[in-house]
C-alpha cells in the first residue's frame, strides 16, 4: 500500500502570521524605548568586553562598536551569509536574554549559539523569520561565549548590529564534567570476562517477576563472540551490543524471554529491550515472549524468532525494528505485533493485528483475514540514538533520517549519522537532582541517564536544538510535587530514547510536553523524535496525570510508546490513579509508528493537528470503569479510543485496534472504538474492536460503523473494518 505524498503546505498559518505580527509589532515598540529601558535586564554583561567577528565591512565597522553601548556605532560584516557575531564574557555565566539592535541591514534568519570553551557550540535560539529592528531573545544557558550566527542576510549588504547585548544573572558554580563510568548498575562485557552466565543469572533471578521492583539494569557486551550464553532477559533489564553494527557483537546462544514467573501468560512481560547483537540460537530459534514496552532494535537472528511463551499462552503486542531475522518469525499466540524496517525470512500467522511498513519478506496485505496490513515502506524514520565503543572511547551514534525507508540501516555496510562522544554528555547516576540535570543542559551537555530510579522537584527543561536525551536500563523518572517531568522546547532534532516516566502521586497536568503551545516551526528536515519511551501512572504506587503526552511541535515522530495507565499492581482504581487523557497531539505532520496507549479514564489518543499518521495502534479501554454513567460522554456511550477532532482535515491511520474488557461493570457498552471526521482527507485502514470474553462492548468500530461486538456474546470475535470511510 503507497502512502499519499506529503502536501507542500505547512499548517497553522493563522498562529505563524500572527506571531509575525507580534514580533513586528514588538520591534516597532521597542524603537521607540529609550536605549536605557532595555538596559533594565538582570545584568548587561557583554559592554566593552571583547569580541571577534567573521568578517568587516571594508567602511570601517569593526566588531567591537557593537558592544561599546553606542546606538551611533556598528559592526557590519562583508556582503554574505554565514556570518558570525561573538562575544567572550570573560567567565562562565547564566545567559537569559539577548538583544539585537539591527542596522537596516539585518538576518532574516540567524541562531543565538552558546559555549563554554569557544569551540563547541549549543544553539539557544534559532529563528528563520527574523523582523529586524530590535529583537529581544530569551536564552536559557551557561556560556563564556555567546555568538550570533547569521544564516540568511534580509538584504543585498552584509549583517549590521549597532548593539549586541547579553544579559544574565552572573556566575555560576563549576562547570558540570560530561562523560565520566557509567555507574553501578551498568554490566559491561568482553569475550574474555569471567562468569558472564553467573551474572545474567543473577540479575535475572531478581528482576523475573520485579514487575514494579526498583531494580534497573543495563548488559553491554563489547564487540567479539560469546559462547554458550542464555541471556534471560527480565524486567527494566536492557542487554545491549557495544558495536556500531549488530554483526560486530555476536552471541552464540538465546537473548529470550520466557513466561514462566507468570504461568505460561506473557501478556505482562513489559518494560525490557534488546539491541545492536547477532545471535545464533541454540536451537535455531529465538524465543521473545514479551507484551507492551518491549523493544527489539538492530538485531541480527541467525534463525527464527519466536514471539509466543513456552506453552503458547497468551502474548499480546510487541515491537521490531531495523533488524533481520533469517528464518521464520512464529506469531503464533501474539495477539498483535508492529514490525518496521526490517527483514524477515516469512510470517507464520496472525491474530487480531499484525502490522508491517518497510519490511522486507513481510505477507502481503489481508485484512481482515489473515489479519496482516503491510506498507511497502516506512514514510519517514530515524532510528533511535544508541550508545558504542569507537576503539576504546564510548560514544552515541544518533543515525540519520530515512523517507521512504525499507529494511535494515546496516545491511549495506556502516549506518548513515552521527556520532557524538560521551565527553559531550552529562553521565546521570542514581541521587541527581533536577536542577544539576537542569544545569548540565544549560551548559549544552547531552543526558545518558544511567539505570536506576530518579525523582525530579521540577520539570527537566530541553530546549537546545539536536539534544540526545538517551536513558540505559528503563533509568525511571518520577516527578515530585506535581511537576512535569521534561518539557520540550520547539527546537530542531532533540532525540529522546529508553526511559520510564512514572506519575507521582500528587497530579501532573502534564508528565511529557514536545513543544511549547505557541509551537509552530517547520521541523521536517530534523524532527523531534520519542523512541521507546514509556509513561506509567500507577501500578508502581499511585500516580496521577490529567494529561500524559502533549505533542506540539510540528513533525515530531512518535516510534513505539507505550502510554499505560495501571489496570493492576498498587495504588490503581477508577479515581486513585486518575489519568483522563493519554496522548494529544497538537502539532502538524506528527507521525506514530508503533502506538500503545491504554485504559484512560476518557480519551486515550486525542488528534488536532493537521497530516497526522499513525502506522500500527493498540488500546485497551479502562478495565476499572465502575458502571456506564462514570463513561458517559454527553449523548455517546464511552470515550474513543482514538478521536480524531471535527477540526481535522487530513489525517491517515493503518493497523488500528481497541479492546474491552469491562471486568467490574460487564453490561458497559461503548458506541464506537474510533471516531474521526467524514471528510476525504480523512482515512482508516483495517480497524478492529474487541470485546474479551463478553467484559463490555461496542456497538460500533468507528463513528456508526463496523458491526456491534455483542452477537459475538461471551467470545472474543473481532469486529473489523477494512477502509474508512
Amino acid at each position: 500500500m503507497s502512502l499519499a505524498a506529503r502536501p507542500p503546505a505547512r499548517g497553522r498559518v493563522r498562529r505563524s502570521l500572527a506571531g509575525a505580527v507580534v514580533t513586528a509589532l514588538a520591534a516597532t515598540l521597542l524603537a521607540v524605548v529609550p536605549a536605557t529601558t532595555a538596559q533594565a535586564a538582570p545584568v548587561l554583561l557583554s559592554q566593552g568586553k571583547t569580541v571577534t567577528a567573521s568578517s568587516q565591512e571594508h567602511y570601517g565597522t569593526p566588531a567591537a562598536e557593537a558592544v561599546d553601548g553606542n546606538l551611533g556605532t556598528r559592526w557590519s560584516s562583508a556582503a554574505s551569509d554565514a556570518q558570525w557575531l561573538q562575544v567572550d564574557l570573560g567567565s562562565t555565566v547564566a545567559v537569559n536574554q539577548v538583544v539585537l539592535r539591527w542596522e537596516g541591514a539585518y538576518a532574516k534568519a540567524y541562531r543565538i549559539e552558546l559555549s563554554t570553551d569557544g569551540t563547541n557550540w549549543t544553539t539557544a535560539y534559532s529563528t528563520a523569520a527574523g523582523a529586524g529592528g530590535n529583537e529581544t531573545v530569551a536564552v536559557s544557558g551557561t556560556a563564556r561565549y555567546v555568538r550570533m550566527q547569521g544564516v540568511t542576510r534580509a538584504t543585498g549588504y552584509g549583517y549590521s548590529l549597532w548593539e549586541f547585548q547579553v544579559y544574565g544573572g552572573g556566575e555560576v558554580g563549576p562547570v558540570l564534567p560530561g562523560g565520566g563510568d557509567l555507574g553501578p548498575n551498568v554490566h559491561v562485557m568482553d569475550p574474555s570476562t569471567p562468569d558472564i552466565q553467573a551474572k545474567l543469572d543473577q540479575v535475572f533471578k531478581e528482576q523475573e517477576s520485579a514487575q514494579f521492583g526498583t531494580g534497573r539494569h543495563a548488559f553491554l557486551f563489547k564487540p567479539g563472540t560469546y559462547n554458550n550464553l542464555n541471556a534471560q532477559v527480565g524486567f527494566y533489564t536492557q542487554v545491549a551490543g557495544l558495536g556500531l553494527r549488530p554483526g560486530d557483537t555476536t552471541i552464540n546462544g538465546d537473548v529470550t524471554v520466557d513466561a514462566g514467573w507468570f504461568n505460561g501468560n506473557a501478556t505482562q512481560n513489559f518494560w525490557r529491550g534488546v539491541e545492536g547483537l547477532t545471535v545464533n540460537p541454540v536451537s535455531g530459534t529465538n524465543r521473545w515472549a514479551v507484551s507492551q514496552a518491549a523493544s527489539f532494535r538492530r538485531m541480527h537472528v541467525k534463525g527464527g524468532l519466536n514471539l509466543a511463551p513456552n506453552g503458547y499462552g497468551w502474548a499480546s503486542g510487541g515491537y521490531i525494528a531495523d533488524s533481520k531475522i533469517d528464518g521464520q518469525v512464529g506469531n503464533y499466540s501474539q495477539q498483535q505485533w508492529y514490525t518496521r524496517d526490517s527483514s524477515i525470512g516469512g510470517w507464520s500467522n496472525s491474530v487480531w493485528n499484525q502490522t508491517f511498513s518497510g519490511v522486507e519478506g513481510a505477507p502481503a496485505t489481508g485484512f481482515p483475514e489473515p489479519r496482516y496490513t503491510t506498507l511497502d515502506t516506512t514514510p519517514i524514520s530515524r532510528e533511535k540514538p544508541y550508545l558504542y565503543l569507537d576503539g576504546n572511547e564510548y560514544k552515541v551514534f544518533a543515525p540519520a533520517k530515512r523517507t521512504n525507508a525499507r529494511g535494515t540501516t546496516w545491511a549495506n555496510g556502516t549506518p548513515a549519522g552521527t556520532s557524538v562522544p560521551l565527553s559531550q554528555f552529562y553521565v546521570v547516576k542514581p541521587g541527581a537532582t533536577a536542577a544539576t540535570i537542569n544545569q548540565a543542559l544549560a551548559q549544552g551537555l547531552n543526558l545518558l541517564f544511567t539505570p536506576g530510579v530518579y525523582h525530579v522537584d521540577q520539570t527537566i527543561n530541553v530546549n537546545r536544538a539536536n539534544t540526545i536525551v538517551l536513558g540505559l536500563g528503563l533509568a525511571t523518572i518520577i516527578p515530585d510535587n506535581g511537576v512535569t517531568a521534561m518539557k520540550v522546547a520547539d527546537v530542531d532534532g532533540v532525540r529522546l530514547a529508553g526511559f520510564l516516566i512514572d506519575a507521582g502521586p500528587v497530579n501532573s497536568p502534564t508528565l511529557l510536553e514536545i513543544g511549547g503551545q505557541d509551537s509552530a516551526a517547520d521541523h521536517a528536515a530534523n524532527p523531534t523524535t520519542v523512541q521507546d519511551v514509556y509513561i506509567r501512572v500507577g501500578g508502581a504506587g499511585a500516580g496521577k496525570a490529567t494529561t500524559s503526552v502533549v505533542v506540539n511541535s510540528d513533525d515530531a515522530i512518535i516510534d513505539h510508546t507505550w502510554v499505560w495507565r495501571a489496570d493492576h499492581g498498587e495504588g490503581w482504581g477508577w479515581e486513585t490513579n486518575r489519568a483522563d487523557y493519554g496522548v494529544r497531539v497538537n502539532g502538524d505532520d506528527v507521525l506514530a509508528t508503533g502506538l500503545f496507549v491504554e485504559h484512560f479514564n476518557k480519551y486515550d489518543v486525542e488528534w488536532y493537528g493537521e497530516r497526522g499518521r499513525t502506522i500500527f495502534y493498540q488500546n485497551e479501554k479502562a478495565y476499572d470503569a465502575p458502571n456506564q454513567a462514570a463513561i458517559q460522554n454527553g449523548a455517546t456511550k464511552g470515550y474513543a479510543a482514538y478521536r480524531v477532532d471535527d477540526s481535522v482535515n487530513t489525517h491517515e491511520a493503518w493497523g488500528l485496534g481497541s479492546y474491552c474488557n469491562y471486568n467490574v461493570d460487564p453490561t458497559i457498552v461503548q458506541d464506537h472504538g474510533f471516531k474521526a471526521p467524514v471528510k476525504p482527507g480523512v482515512k482508516f485502514h483495517s480497524l478492529l474492536v474487541v470485546s474479551l470474553g463478553g467484559m463490555g462492548h461496542y456497538n460500533h468500530v468507528i463513528n456508526d460503523t463496523g458491526a456491534s461486538t455483542i452477537p459475538s456474546g461471551t467470545s472474543t470475535v473481532p469486529s473489523t473494518v477494512v477502509s474508512f470511510p
